[in-house]
């Protein structure tokens, strides 16, 4: 009798636990709807605004925060909105290009120098470790002055800034992942490298990396926002968040010029983050 009702704890306890980790806090499903924003405009985005990003009114330059102008306009009589929905694709694009750079080269350095070891993994990891000694915010500007100042080549700078991250998390759940029981069996079956590395290591070690990119996405928004602001993006009449708020700061008596686009990248960096650590919580 003990042994059943001990067993019926157990099982109600683990369909409490299931039933929590499906249901998503408030504060996520707030996040997952502010990036299905962020998606949209970045792919529909005529479909959220009928004013052009690029012409305006010069009779309405400066116009503070309206019902027809949800974001004010600019010193160009142009919709605060528009600009800010429609260079959302460029700011978005840019940030996952700087990931998925981030997440393959950075991965393939990790596996490869935990799965190999030896003189593999201390060659790699001296290169690992001169990327890490150089902040990444610098080795982004050095990487986007020697390319030219455009947004996808600040993309670029930002993902191979955001590789030594991503090499250091892989290479440590590799190592965790190598040492497992049941890796050691599969060479006792038979197994060549190659098989324990597809088959047993790989989908063992992914998880905890594929969380970093998300959170690394959000980071990537910032950095590239902030290479834009400083002028390492593409020029006028571009409509990337940093270099909108960039723009805006010039005209200390339009505040929304500067606070739209900005609120809008705090926004989605912190949902991203949300995110992040949800994802990280229920692993």
């Amino acid at each position: 009798m003990s042994a059943d009702l001990t067993f019926a704890r157990l099982r109600s306890a683990g369909a409490a636990s299931l039933r929590t980790r499906t249901i998503l806090p408030p504060t996520v499903a707030l996040s997952f709807l502010v990036l299905l924003i962020v998606v949209l405009w970045s792919l529909v985005p005529g479909v959220f605004t009928s004013f052009s990003p690029v012409t305006g009114e010069t009779a309405a330059k400066l116009a503070a925060p309206s019902a027809q102008h949800w974001f004010g306009t600019d010193y160009l009589g142009r919709d605060q909105y528009a600009r800010v929905v429609h260079g959302t694709a460029s700011s978005v694009t840019s940030a996952l290009v700087a990931v998925i750079i981030g997440l393959v080269v950075g991965s393939a350095i990790g596996l490869a120098s935990g799965f190999r070891g030896g003189w593999v993994d201390t060659t790699l990891g001296r290169f690992v470790d001169v990327l890490l000694a150089i902040p990444g915010f610098l080795l982004a500007v050095v990487i986007v002055s020697s390319l030219g100042f455009q947004t996808i080549n600040a993309a670029i700078a930002t993902g191979v800034s955001a590789v030594a991250v991503f090499a250091r998390l892989m290479r440590a759940e590799v190592i965790r992942v190598r040492r497992a029981a049941f890796v050691e069996a599969s060479y006792l079956q038979g197994g060549n490298r190659l098989q324990a590395l597809l088959g047993h290591v790989l989908p063992n070690a992914y998880r905890p990396v594929l969380v970093l990119a998300v959170l690394q996405f959000g980071t990537s928004i910032l950095v590239i926002a902030s290479l834009a602001f400083l002028g390492y993006g593409d020029p006028p009449p571009a409509s990337d968040w940093g270099l909108l708020v960039a723009s805006g700061k010039t005209y200390p008596t339009a505040p929304w010029l500067v606070y739209a686009p900005a609120l809008v990248i705090v926004a989605t960096v912190l949902a991203v983050n949300r995110i992040s650590r949800w994802l990280r919580s229920t692993r």
